[in-house]
């Protein structure tokens, strides 16, 4: 258990070094991008593409790729593919949720307008299915594609149960195996099949990502909820704005009294602000935020059991390390 930022940061450093050369690859080739889109667009492109990010999707790939077997240049181009799509799906985020800052740097909708926006994700998001044409196995191309798909998908069902109160838990995480969990099962199964795996295995770590990327959305959901903007370096508190009942909101509602749940149910029926001060000041906002993070880590904890099974023990370890940087953060968050 990882329990200070610092050995976080270390830990990840040093699993992100065994792939430092195929993440500096696909920054090249998201660099060289701009080549392949008119010059009038090309600055964009640009724009979105260099702003700092982790590059976690194409890590899943190199690291999972290199656990199974050795790496080519198809898990180089599936984490080039994987990464656009994921910048296209957070423009459109941005626009969606009215973010005027990501990564400490105005975002798209903030700097062009949401005319210019829209678009740019959707070229974006064009340009990432032209790419997966290139791989000579059909299989690819198509499950990236649902990938895609399912991102989007699950987008449109977020935004239609906005303050809706008939939200269950069940529904939630369909939303988000697919607004966030299919790019991480992409580039785990996908890195996967690249390597050679059996099918078995690649349904396996195709679950490994989902998972993964579960734990990841629900912290994400938990940290538009208590986090800082001066911190994090990104607009927060949209959900609670937009009326969306992510994981801690539904545990909120379950675990409430019966006056303080319909305080909240009339609230979001009424389309009314969930501010901070109104959570804060219900006894058991706290507990709700501490029972979604702890499902987190349990779900993260089943990925590094997962993950010490892989053959090779360098990237498997690597592989766990990234892991285990997860679960800090979410505990980190938890005993803030």
């Amino acid at each position: 258990m990882i329990g200070s930022a610092k050995k976080q940061a270390s830990s990840l450093k040093s699993s992100f070094n065994l792939i430092k050369k195929e993440i500096e690859q696909v920054e090249a080739i998201l660099a060289k991008i701009t080549d392949d889109f008119d010059p009038g667009v090309a600055p964009y492109v640009s724009y979105v593409c260099e702003t700092e990010g982790k590059r976690i999707r194409p890590a899943l790939a190199f690291l999972v790729g290199g656990a199974v077997a050795e790496l080519n240049d198809n898990h180089l181009n599936l984490g080039a593919i994987l990464e656009l799509i994921h910048i296209a799906s957070l423009v459109h985020d941005d626009i969606i949720d009215g973010a005027a800052e990501r990564r400490k740097v105005p975002t798209a909708n903030a700097k062009w307008g949401e005319g210019i926006a829209v678009l740019l994700g959707d070229a974006l998001f064009s340009h990432a299915m032209k790419l997966s044409t290139d791989f000579d196995d059909l299989f690819l191309s198509r499950k990236i594609s649902e990938a895609a798909k399912d991102v989007c998908q699950g987008e449109i069902l977020q935004s239609q149960r906005r303050f809706d109160l008939t939200m269950t838990k069940k529904d939630y995480f369909k939303l988000i195996e697919m607004k966030t969990g299919a790019l991480f099962g992409a580039a785990t199964g996908l890195s996967a099949y690249i390597s050679g795996a059996s099918e078995e295995e690649v349904q396996e770590l195709t679950k490994f990502g989902l998972n993964l990327g579960t734990a990841y959305q629900i912290y994400d959901d938990c940290l538009d909820m208590v986090g800082t903007e001066k911190q994090f370096g990104k607009t927060l508190g949209t959900d609670l704005e937009k009326g969306k009942l992510t994981l801690p909101l539904l545990y909120l509602l379950e675990e409430s009294t019966a006056s303080k749940r319909a305080s909240l149910q009339k609230r979001i029926l009424n389309q009314e602000p969930l501010d901070l001060p109104v959570l804060v000041g219900i006894v058991e906002y706290e507990g709700a935020i501490t029972r979604a993070l702890d499902y987190s880590v349990e779900l993260i904890e089943s990925c590094v059991n997962q993950a010490n099974l892989l053959p090779n023990e360098k990237y498997s370890n690597a592989l766990c390390s990234v892991c285990e940087y997860m679960k800090g953060l979410f505990l980190d968050l938890r005993n803030s």
